[in-house]
């Protein structure tokens, strides 16, 4: 039997793509977006066809399997596999040409759908097919998928839409699919002649949701024109590999309008989902407020439809004929995407239940004729409730097409037992309502033992035969429909060990939304280094899969000392992104701080952490030897040990904010200005704006080490606009509070915990509002600190007491109104800001002051102290020219900028030449204008 090693060397010898049997790339591929973890040999990602065809003959000749692997969205486990993983995403994801006179195109396996997309939009065209995963998903996976979408209602499903496709089997024989016999392997059309019957009367009739097993088989009948292409669709890697496909492109509406229909409950909309139809909809997508839980823009009830019409007249029509309970039309863009990123993410969210529990895949996507799906989930909700399980179901109303994560256990002998019977029971479900046990996804190995129960044994006899045909040698993705797996066999859970740690990281169900590139869809932040690299274990989910790894210890080894994670998170940049834009509020940033924290116990760190991780002790003792004059000086022409020397260091300032502050009349003698509880005076005859000489809430300003060291003018701004808008200000001294942010960023956790409990301490009772001025304190002190402090009361008041700048303005001065600057406004939205505090009120308050425009999303790349790291710079560049520059270049020569973050500022001085501000300085230029 061939070795890993030597099959390695063969393969390397063989082909011009990388052959990767390490650690690392084996555990990236160990799941794809299902319940299932199976440890591949090796990952290879091909250059070509040719590549393809001998990587095939290499394994065949080795006799180890192979598994052809697209975005790795799969949910039911039919993109793992033992033997080597193809990745045909990093080289063979071309649009090779597009042809809008025949509205077809050809494309590489690996190409993501929304590039196919985008590249045929300027022509009026779209591909049909639109899983909610097109941001991610590639063209060859829908094919091995048979995958449908939200629009398939009108366009039909990936098989429908499949012109031609090349194909090369294990072995590395290559096969050209279209219409016809020709190309078809040796005895396929023996097999399909002596099986008319059973291709006639044993498939399930003309159901367009049968996705099941190798349900486009009978498109091979005689009378249905022997449609290669199409009868391979849905083979799930099971047949050979698809190199190169001809798709066919339809009709892109021009101004789709998205009709929403309110109904009392699910049965309600699932009943009427059936009697739309005849209006010819784009779309008919259910969901109900279980998994909606409070969204803004939709009518009354307890349940959905969105329904997609060619434009705004057929939407009335329809909502006409609908015997909705309410309905809203939405033609607005923006409108219908805000709409349909609740259906897209769904996916997710389904993920978790209205009490924080977590749900799984594995019954993802049943279907049943239209006409019964209410009955059938009225049955589906019984034999949920009979089980003791729950879940959110949605989906495909008008094709009785229904997702749904449950609540199973699937760690405990119990749990899992349970999971087996339910499956087995819904099966059974399922086909009494005449339906498919996969409508969509594929049954990988989650289904696959149950197929029997839909089809009779001449057709799973056949099923084996069709196999056999292709693949008879058993080498292609084994375990998959034809002699399958057990269902509760492979769990990824099972290998982890019961702790809290390995429960958040399981969270990660690997809907990929993460991997994304597009930056157009939203303000998104997550994943800036995934966008800069391209490289799986920069992504969220990567690094997710790493730690699971890690945690189970049969690929990486050497638990919290793997190097192989230490490399994946090194280039996180903690920005937070994933925590709010990850469907499941998966939290890398804590993570690595975690992993940081263990990696390093007992041990001798980097530089940067002692440099960055204590920089408030440093800036402090700075500070205190009045040395900030001499540090900058020495900083300009000595290289700080332990970080790049590829920027500059921002300059301390020379006064830090508590001691620039005027001090408090009638203050107690001997009393520092600035120190805690001093007020901060205001200027003598000034009136704020709008403010009668009454009482002023109080609210205190937090000196966070960035404005008390190296921004203080930020800090003296805040103060003014804050006594501007009738507001008492007090400010605690700056060198007894920290929020432990830089601690936290490096994994220096022990020490974060002892200087979180000396703020506690320093702070005392909380009596006021808390401004943080800067955001990404103001974070760690509303989610580290509880965190980190579990057992502190003191913890959840302080982070309950945090208000942003605007936010404070907003609620303790809401009469008050701000100067009218009436400028365009150019920046960045700090990621913390976007992920953790929110923004809505920094709008708001932009939008009162009269600033026009809207502050860059994504991430600025510094974050902090990674952008001072050595070996960051290119990517801390790389994140900055995905969405900041661009804006900074295409803002107007009067633009302000604005940055609330210190790293933001720095970043953008450093790379865009301009200097931002924060609002509240842009705001104190107002009060100053009006004087």
């Amino acid at each position: 039997m061939t070795s890993p090693g030597e099959l390695e060397r063969t393969l390397r010898a063989e082909l011009r793509g990388e052959v990767d049997f390490g650690a690392a790339a084996r555990a990236l591929a160990t799941m794809d977006a299902s319940n299932y973890r199976r440890v591949p040999v090796g990952v290879v990602a091909p250059r070509d066809a040719e590549d393809v065809a001998a990587a095939l003959r290499v394994c065949a000749a080795a006799g180890v399997p192979v598994v052809p692997r697209g975005g790795g969205t799969s949910i039911a486990g039919q993109a793992t596999g033992t033997g080597v993983v193809l990745d045909l995403t990093r080289h063979m994801n071309a649009l090779v040409s597009v042809d809008p006179a025949a509205r077809t195109a050809v494309v590489q396996p690996g190409l993501v759908l929304d590039r196919l997309q985008d590249a045929v939009r300027p022509y009026g065209l779209t591909f049909g097919p639109d899983p909610s995963t097109h941001s991610r998903c590639t063209l060859g996976g829908m094919i091995g998928n048979n995958a449908c979408g939200a629009h398939s209602v009108a366009w039909g499903t990936t098989a429908d839409n499949v012109a031609e496709l090349a194909v090369t089997a294990y072995g590395g024989a290559t096969h050209r699919l279209g219409t016809g016999w020709p190309g078809a392997p040796q005895g396929l059309r023996e097999l399909v002649e002596g099986n008319l019957a059973v291709l006639r009367t044993g498939m399930g009739g003309g159901f367009s949701r049968r996705i099941s097993g190798y349900g486009g088989l009978d498109a091979l009948l005689p009378e249905r024109g022997v449609q290669l292409a199409r009868a391979f669709c849905g083979s799930e890697g099971t047949l050979g590999v698809v190199t190169e496909a001809v798709v066919r492109l339809v009709e892109a509406p021009r101004a789709p309008v998205l009709a929403v229909l309110g109904y009392a409950d699910e049965s309600a909309a699932a009943d009427a989902a059936a009697g739309l139809l005849p209006y010819r909809p784009l779309t008919v997508e259910g969901m109900a407020e279980d998994l909606v839980r409070g969204a803004a823009g939709l009518p009354r009830g307890g349940a959905w439809l969105f329904v997609e019409t060619w434009d705004e007249a057929a939407a009335r029509e329809l909502v006409r004929g609908a015997d909705a309970l309410d309905a809203v039309v939405v033609t607005d863009p923006a409108g219908r995407r805000a709409l349909w990123r609740i259906r897209e993410d769904a996916a997710g969210t389904a993920t978790r239940l209205p009490g924080g529990e977590m749900a799984w895949p594995g019954w993802e996507d049943c279907a049943v004729p239209p006409a019964r799906l209410g009955a059938y989930l009225r049955e589906f909700r019984a034999l949920l409730a009979a089980h003791g399980l729950r879940g959110s179901p949605y989906g495909h109303f008008g094709e009785g097409c229904v997702h749904v994560r449950i609540d199973f256990d699937l760690v405990s002998p119990a749990g899992v037992a349970r999971f087996r019977a339910f499956s087995g029971d819904l099966a059974d479900l399922v086909v009494a309502h005449g339906g498919s046990l996969s409508g969509e996804h594929g049954d990988g190995q989650a289904r696959a033992e149950l197929l029997p129960r839909m089809y009779g044994p001449e057709v799973i006899r056949l099923f084996g035969a069709y196999k056999d045909v292709w693949d008879p040698a058993g080498g292609m993705n084994p375990g998959m429909l034809v002699r399958p797996a057990r269902l509760d066999e492979n769990l990824r859970f099972a290998v982890l060990p019961a702790t809290p740690f390995a429960g958040e990281v399981a969270r990660c169900v690997g809907v990929a939304k993460c991997r994304t590139t597009d930056v157009g869809g939203g303000p998104g932040v997550m994943c800036p280094s995934y966008r800069a690299t391209g490289e799986e274990q920069h992504s969220t989910r990567g690094r997710a899969r790493l730690l699971h790894e890690m945690l189970a210890g049969e690929i990486v080894r050497d638990g919290w000392r793997s190097a192989e994670v230490a490399e994946a998170l090194d280039l996180c940049l903690g920005c937070k992104g994933c925590l709010s834009d990850c469907p499941v509020g998966v939290d890398m940033a804590t993570y690595k701080s975690q992993f940081l924290h263990h990696h390093w116990s007992g041990r001798i760190r980097p530089l940067a952490h002692y440099a960055l991780g204590g920089l408030p002790a440093w800036l402090r003792l700075i500070a205190a030897l009045r040395m900030a004059g001499a540090v900058n000086a020495a900083s300009r022409l000595l290289p700080v040990p332990g970080l790049t020397r590829e920027r500059g260091l921002p300059e301390l300032a020379r006064v830090p904010f508590t001691r620039s502050l005027p001090a408090s009349p009638g203050g107690t003698p001997g009393r520092s200005p600035g120190e805690f509880g001093a007020r901060v005076r205001a200027e003598p005859g000034s009136r704020p704006q709008g403010t009668s000489p009454t009482a002023a809430p109080t609210v205190t300003l937090w000196p966070d080490t960035f404005t008390q060291y190296l921004a203080p003018e930020a800090g003296r701004a805040a103060a003014r606009v804050l006594r501007a808008a009738g507001l008492t200000v007090t400010v605690p001294r700056g060198g007894t509070v920290c929020c432990a942010l830089t601690y936290v960023s490096t994994g220096r956790l022990d020490r974060a915990r002892k200087v979180l409990h000396r703020t506690l301490t320093a702070i005392g009772d909380v009596r006021a509002p808390v401004v943080v001025l800067e955001p990404s304190c103001a974070a760690a002190l509303r989610t580290d600190l509880p965190a980190l402090l579990p057992d502190d009361p003191r913890a959840p008041r302080l982070a309950a007491a945090v208000r942003t700048f605007a936010e404070a303005l907003e609620e303790y001065a809401p009469d008050w109104r701000p100067p009218r600057l009436d400028r365009a406004v150019a920046g960045q939205t700090h990621c913390h800001q976007h992920a953790v505090l929110g923004d809505a009120a920094d709008r708001r308050l932009r939008a009162r002051a009269g600033l026009v425009g809207e502050l860059s999303g994504g991430c600025c790349g510094l974050a902090g102290n990674f952008g001072f790291e050595p070996g960051h710079h290119e990517v801390s560049v790389a994140c900055a020219e995905e969405q900041l520059l661009p804006s900074l270049r295409a803002a107007g020569p009067d633009a302000l900028i604005q940055a609330d973050g210190f790293s933001c500022r720095t970043q953008i001085a450093q790379l865009g030449g301009v200097r931002a501000r924060h609002l509240a300085e842009l705001l104190e230029e107002g009060l100053t204008a009006d004087l």
